[in-house]
């Protein structure tokens, strides 16, 4: 990690790595913000990214599958009317977390919304997604998709009646007591104490250097609060989240919160086209960001901002790596290089 530091791959970060539920290593390096210069410390909280993706609004869909008020294979048809008549209306949720619903990867919807009073921003992005056509028929082809987690935060609050940080934070997070795993509703207004936070980039829109604020342009557009984006977090609350994921997969003594047969099902792949499971990612050989040594009993997940996750579930492991590599600029992209090299050095260093 001090090398990441010195070789500039990022200003600074947070590796905690642990193993049948004890923590093995749990270290901050390097710098949360250049300028003014902060440290780095093992409660800072990052801009998670796409882990919004596992993290909130695939969890938030597994409480809904437990609770019967979702079906994996049940089509977007009889779960949200106004897509009934669209290409899109035979697409499963299935589809949608396994990244094969057909719809394009990603779409700068933000400078459309921007524009818009911030009232009437979620209703156009569902205009716009409802007459967003499908690049690939459902099923067939691998498309990691943005928009296909924007589809699923619709169907989360149509089925559980509130918005997705509600829904979630209420099934989910303080259940767990994980106070440091929050959205951040830009209409809320922004966090008091933005020294806890990693800065990320330096937005030549928002003409400042992002602190506190989510990254993520779509994401911002739509007021904090998003699908695919926009969940913000320390890494002792990512573990503690992965781990109740873990535990419940394995059949280890947890709260219950999480389904031992829902978890393992959302943990498998279930389509021989692509790397995915549902809402998280598998290892994918020979290039793999979780290295060369995770089983292929593993699953994980990337975040754009710097940040991932990848847990051994043979081996009971969870490796976390929060960083701010996008700070000041996206520009670099060193962390793809990195990742693999790290989880290599973090496998052989752990004995059996």
């Amino acid at each position: 990690m001090q090398c990441g530091v010195d070789e500039r791959v990022f200003p600074g970060g947070v590796l905690l790595v642990a193993r049948h539920g004890k923590a093995l290593f749990f270290e901050a390096f390097g710098r949360a913000c250049l300028l003014p210069e902060r440290p780095m410390t093992t409660d800072t909280v990052f801009d998670l990214a796409s882990l919004t993706k596992p993290l909130a609004t695939t969890v938030a869909v597994m409480i809904l599958v437990q609770q019967e008020k979702l079906n994996l294979d049940q089509t977007l048809a009889s779960t949200i009317p106004a897509l009934g008549g669209t290409d899109k209306r035979q697409i499963t949720i299935r589809q949608f977390l396994s990244h094969t619903s057909g719809l394009p990867d990603y779409r700068p919807y933000y400078k459309r919304l921007i524009k818009l009073a911030s009232s009437d921003r979620k209703a156009r992005l569902r205009d716009l997604l409802v007459g967003e056509n499908l690049i690939h028929r459902p099923g067939l082809v691998s498309l990691y998709s943005d928009l296909g987690y924007m589809v699923l935060e619709w169907v989360v609050e149509d089925a559980s009646e509130r918005k997705l940080d509600d829904f979630v934070r209420d099934s989910v997070y303080q259940p767990l007591e994980l106070r440091h795993l929050f959205f951040i509703p830009l209409d809320k207004g922004k966090p008091r104490e933005k020294q806890h936070f990693a800065a990320t980039e330096h937005c030549p829109w928002r003409d400042k250097t992002l602190n506190g604020e989510v990254h993520d342009e779509n994401a911002y557009a739509l007021g904090g609060v998003a699908g695919h984006a926009g969940l913000f977090g320390t890494a002792k609350d990512v573990y503690g989240l992965l781990e109740e994921l873990l535990n419940a997969c394995t059949g280890r003594a947890n709260t219950g919160l999480f389904h031992r047969d829902v978890v393992q099902t959302f943990f498998e792949r279930h389509s021989d086209v692509g790397s995915w499971a549902l809402g998280f990612d598998t290892p994918s050989r020979p290039d793999s960001s979780s290295g060369h040594y995770f089983s292929d009993h593993s699953v994980g997940h990337l975040g754009f901002a710097g940040t991932s996750f990848w847990m051994d579930l043979s081996k009971g492991l969870i490796v976390i790596l929060l960083t701010n590599r996008i700070h000041p600029s996206r520009q670099n992209e060193r962390i793809k290089t990195f990742r693999p090299l790290l989880h290599d050095t973090v496998m052989g260093s752990i004995p059996g």
